[in-house]
């Protein structure tokens, strides 16, 4: 993957499948991977938020990214999520996720600390700096990171040759919009607009955006390679068929009893339990804090999964 080179299509942002003492589950991993590729995606990002990247040791996330790099072995391009709070840690994974061999980087905007669009903007230019010519991709998730990044601000990274683009998991269409108008004013070509909405890619994909990083796709990776295939051939029937039916199999997010566990929880434990339930990964496991699904709960995952044909 060159520098110039524009990302388009499926990038699943993979789960990190650990062993039930939560280690990092090598042999899982691999076979997840080789699911992903079997279903046809276009690239893999690991160490995202379903990845659970914030919560796994520096050496952990060093297992991942050797063990995915390898795996693949350059069939598909290889983003590694460099996420956290400050400058200074996520230019120490910008070296580790450097070493190891990816084809780029996914960063947000620092977290905790209240930032400034500015601040934002120095941060995205020292890791460019220190990324020796991979590609970097901004991140934009309000929920996680705290700050919404402005489209003006995006736009500007893009035109200075910063970011190569930008995955937006705002849950705004009206945000994606904004981005694909601004890039078409000023001529970006190369800018890549990815979505990271799992329910909305048909919509997405009609008004000009690249691709899709979804959660999901760890489940159904070839159905969002289906889905992404009608779209982009102009087959708007079958486009809004498969991802209906993609749309029902998101229901797996709402098995888990809401009561004893957050978000982040129940969606990582439902995608977990859809692969494990797939014979994909040995473990259903989350990592700490998240509570882990019980056994009920990954029972009632099956008839979701079987009404979406998988098995």
């Amino acid at each position: 993957m060159t520098e110039s080179a524009r990302l388009t299509g499926v990038v699943p942002p993979l789960v990190t499948p650990l062993t039930p003492e939560y280690d990092v589950d090598t042999a899982s991993l691999a076979r997840l991977i080789q699911y992903q590729l079997a279903g046809g995606v276009d690239g893999v990002f690991v160490l995202g938020t379903s990845g659970e990247g914030t919560f796994l040791t520096d050496e952990q996330r060093q297992v991942v990214l050797e063990t995915t790099v390898a795996e693949v072995a350059g069939q598909v391009p290889v983003l590694a999520g460099v996420i956290d709070t400050s400058t200074g840690r996520v230019a120490a994974h910008v070296s580790a996720a450097l070493k190891a061999g990816v084809d780029a980087l996914v960063a947000t905007a620092p977290f905790y600390a209240a930032t400034h669009p500015a601040e934002i903007e120095r941060h995205f230019k020292r890791l460019a700096a220190q990324a020796e010519g991979v590609p970097l991709y901004a991140y934009d998730i309000p929920p996680r990171a705290g700050t919404k990044l402005p489209a003006s601000l995006v736009m500007s990274l893009g035109e200075q040759g910063v970011i190569a683009g930008v995955k937006d998991s705002s849950g705004q269409e009206t945000s994606l919009r904004e981005l694909v108008i601004s890039r078409r004013e000023k001529a970006l070509d190369g800018f890549t607009i990815m979505t990271g909405s799992e329910v909305t890619v048909d919509s997405a994909l009609a008004f000009g955006v690249d691709g899709v990083v979804p959660g999901l796709g760890n489940v159904d990776p070839a159905g969002y390679a289906r889905l992404f295939k009608a779209a982009v051939g102009g087959d708007a029937a079958a486009a809004r068929e498969e991802q209906d039916r993609l749309f029902r199999l998101f229901d797996i997010i709402k098995v888990p009893d809401r009561s004893r566990m957050g978000a982040s929880s129940s969606a990582l434990g439902a995608f977990k339990a859809g692969l494990y339930l797939l014979g994909v990964i040995d473990c259903p496991v989350t990592a700490y804090p998240c509570i882990p699904l019980n056994d009920t709960e990954i029972g009632a995952v099956r008839p979701l999964l079987d009404r979406a044909g998988l098995h």
